[in-house]
């Protein structure tokens, strides 16, 4: 009986984990094809400037590029984990590079961050 409970628990947490994710990005055709988007559809980008588990987009870049922003019970879930920001918040990250949207993204599947930056800009990819 133990067995089951604790197998029960366990499916239980990753459940509520991977839901907890699924409120925060899934995979959306766009106009350059599939990429990740957040809960309201705008599309989510990755920045060169980034180090892994680390981000550079701050201040005035965060509000251009406002971060996926985790919540305090987010767990990472597959490629996806979370990173702390310098302000201390938590954010989301695909295989270690933080994501974001872009402000001048004004609709569900818009791209317009691509490239943006002399490149530095990247849609996520599935």
């Amino acid at each position: 009986m133990s067995k089951t409970f604790a197998a029960i628990a366990a499916l239980t947490l990753m459940l509520t984990s991977s839901a907890a994710f699924a409120q925060a990005a899934k995979v959306a055709d766009t106009p350059k094809g599939k990429a990740y988007v957040d809960a309201k559809g705008m599309t989510l980008y990755t920045f060169d400037k980034d180090s892994d588990g680390k981000s550079a987009c701050n201040g005035p870049c965060a509000t251009n590029w406002p971060p996926l922003m985790a919540t305090a019970d987010a767990k990472p879930a597959g490629d996806w984990t979370i990173v702390t920001r310098d302000d201390g918040s938590k954010m989301w990250a695909l295989k270690g590079k933080p994501v974001y949207t872009f402000a001048k993204d004004t609709k569900p599947g818009d791209t317009t961050g691509d490239g943006f930056l002399n490149g530095a800009w990247h849609i996520a990819k599935p």
